[in-house]
């Protein structure tokens, strides 16, 4: 690390210098909009009714009504207590659904790492001037490492499991059947975590996630090595995950189930960690399984189950900045396709317009022997350089 520093130029000095401060003024600004103190479950009575509470627990009486076991369509303007409902299972949906409260300062620091990943990745990662036969050097881990520490701590423990990206790419679809008090401000975290994907490659994802960064963490510790080599083909997992999602829209919607509202989701989502609730033996399951099976296998809740990672998939062909492979160089000798944990630079390199998941990890960056593959703008200025995920119709 310290001879990758002592590399770069002066002006690759100021953009590190530059972006820390950068980051740090985000983070600041998002510190200061938060208002003080942590969200807490207002008092409330089985005297009341859901129309009375909903406010102050700031939901709808749909989405209240739901969380305690009621059907979504039951009477706003009786006492709970008349509907059978029992003062400990007030208090405790109370509390689930305070602690659904996303905090303003968090979407600050998501966008702070995801700036981290993208000057890194673009400007930072190989020195300038820099010859091919020092590329081992290039795109280190620590910097990588270092962001995902800092989202798995302080966008997961710290600020809590709300918002993230899975919520958000949720949310949107709960506000169309009334369990979102506000339809603007979903739309808002949706369109905001989709633009993160598209500035830089599944940024969002690769670098900022904190279950994201979790589980890249628990991948890259140097065991199971050879397990690691076979990959599940991408065509499984997103067939798994795509079929998941339809399974949650019919069944949110009422088309398929007994219960409109019932968000599939909710009994696996692992972001509950962040806030130590688990509500159910299936989140536990969850949390455990993708964990454990991502020792072998490169993010299992991101490319088997997460709603987001199925939208940020269909976003990365409008990526801003991403990998792109110099066709007139490339042999095609499949060096950062043995490099990729997933099946995405080995698409790309074929030149599939579908090709799978990139969590921009920098992986395959320093491993090309011809030096046929770099990280840039879509609309860079270098002719020689085409964008694997567009490739020409020669190339096809």
């Amino acid at each position: 690390m310290i001879r990758y520093l002592s590399r770069l130029s002066q002006a690759q000095v100021v953009w590190l210098v530059g972006t820390l401060l950068a980051m740090a003024v985000i983070c600041g600004i998002g510190a200061a909009l938060q208002p003080q103190g942590k969200a807490k479950a207002p008092p409330l009575t089985t005297s009341m009714t859901l129309r009375e509470m909903a406010p102050r627990l700031d939901t709808t009486g749909k989405a209240l009504a739901k969380e305690l076991h009621l059907p979504m369509e039951v009477s706003k303007d009786k006492a709970v207590g008349d509907l059978g409902v029992r003062q400990e299972t007030l208090d405790a949906a109370a509390v689930h659904l305070s602690s659904h409260r996303g905090t303003m300062e968090k979407y600050f620091v998501f966008a702070a790492l995801v700036l981290w990943g993208l000057v890194f990745l673009t400007r930072l990662g190989r020195p300038d001037g820099s010859p091919a036969a020092e590329k081992k050097t290039w795109y280190p881990r620590e910097p990588y490492v270092a962001a995902l520490v800092l989202a798995v701590v302080v966008a997961g423990f710290v600020l809590g499991k709300s918002p993230n990206p899975m919520e958000g790419a949720v949310k949107i679809f709960k506000a169309m059947v009334g369990l979102q008090p506000s339809v603007a401000a979903t739309i808002g975290a949706f369109v905001f975590f989709v633009a993160l994907a598209i500035v830089g490659n599944k940024l969002i994802c690769g670098w900022a996630c904190p279950f994201g960064a979790l589980q890249e963490l628990v991948y890259s510790l140097p065991v199971l090595r050879r397990l690691k080599r076979r990959k599940v083909p991408f065509w499984l997992s997103n067939l798994v995950r795509a079929g998941l999602f339809v399974a949650m829209l019919l069944m949110l919607f009422g088309i398929v189930g007994r219960q409109r509202g019932f968000v599939l989701y909710h009994g696996i989502n692992p972001f509950n960690l962040f806030n130590f609730q688990f509500e159910s033996a299936s989140i536990v399951v969850a949390v455990v399984a993708a964990l454990l099976l991502g020792l072998v296998v490169y993010r299992p809740f991101c490319m088997f189950v997460c709603p987001f990672g199925l939208v940020s998939w269909v976003a990365e062909r409008f990526s801003l900045a991403r990998i792109r492979i110099d066709r007139n160089h490339c042999n095609q000798c499949g060096s950062c396709s043995r490099a990729c944990p997933v099946d995405a630079a080995k698409h790309r390199v074929a030149g599939k317009l579908w090709a799978a998941d990139c969590f921009s990890c920098a992986r395959c960056l320093n491993v090309c022997p011809h030096d046929a593959i770099t990280y840039g703008w879509c609309f860079g200025h270098e002719t020689s350089k085409r964008d694997a995920d567009y490739p020409s119709q020669d190339d096809r």
